[in-house]
C-alpha cells in the first residue's frame, strides 16, 4: 500500500538561510586517528565557538547538534570517548548525568520548551551516529511540533540558525554561572 499525498505542490520548504550550514557539513573532517568529532572538539577548546560548544564543565561539554531533530537540540558528552554507558566508571557516569541536568536547566532557561526528550542511542543498531563516543541527546519539544509538515510532508523545519541558538544558550549559561556564584 502506498501513500499518496492528498494535496498538490512540491515536497519542499524554502529556507535559504540554511545554505551556509549545508555548505559547511563536509568541512568538519575528523583528524586522522580521531575517535570522533566529539573527542576532537574536546581537545580543541579554542574552536568552541565555531563548533557550537555552549559550555564545558566537569570533564565534558554541552553543544548544539549540527543535525538537529528540533531547533535547540543539545548534545552532552564527556571528554573521554567510550562506546557504552557501562564503559565509564560510576564517577564518570555521575558526571555525565550532572552535565545532562545542567543542559536541561540551560535549555529551560534559554528556550523554555514545553517538554524535553532526553536519551542515549548506544551502538549503531540503536541509532548512534557516533558509536565510539557515547553522548546524550536533549531535544526540546512543544505541543504541536509534530504536525502535517513532519507527518504528511516528511519535512522537518528548524526555525533558528545554529549561530543564533548558540548565542541564546551561551547567554543562559552565563546567567546560570552568575547564580551559582
Amino acid at each position: 500500500m502506498s501513500f499518496e499525498p492528498s494535496f498538490p505542490g512540491p515536497a519542499s520548504l524554502h529556507a535559504p538561510w540554511r545554505q551556509d550550514y549545508i555548505e559547511s557539513i563536509d568541512d568538519k573532517v575528523p583528524t586522522p586517528g580521531s575517535v570522533s568529532f566529539l573527542n576532537d572538539y574536546w581537545l580543541h577548546p579554542e574552536q568552541d565557538e565555531s563548533n557550537h560548544i555552549v559550555a564545558r564543565h566537569d570533564g565534558g561539554l554541552i553543544l548544539l547538534n549540527r543535525y538537529p531533530y528540533a531547533g535547540g537540540h543539545l548534545l552532552v558528552a564527556l571528554g573521554e570517548p567510550r562506546p557504552s554507558l557501562l564503559d565509564y566508571s560510576p564517577d564518570q557516569r555521575a558526571a555525565l548525568w550532572k552535565l545532562t541536568d545542567l543542559a536541561a536547566q540551560l535549555m529551560q532557561l534559554a528556550i523554555n520548551p514545553q517538554g524535553i526528550n532526553i536519551g542515549i542511542n548506544q551502538g549503531r543498531a540503536a541509532g548512534a551516529g557516533v558509536p565510539n563516543h557515547l553522548h546524550v541527546h536533549l531535544v526540546p519539544r512543544w505541543s504541536g511540533d509534530v504536525n502535517f509538515l513532519n507527518v504528511v510532508g516528511h519535512v522537518r523545519v528548524i526555525n533558528a540558525s545554529l549561530g543564533v541558538m548558540a548565542g541564546r544558550y551561551r547567554d543562559a549559561w552565563k546567567a546560570i554561572a552568575e547564580r551559582r556564584g
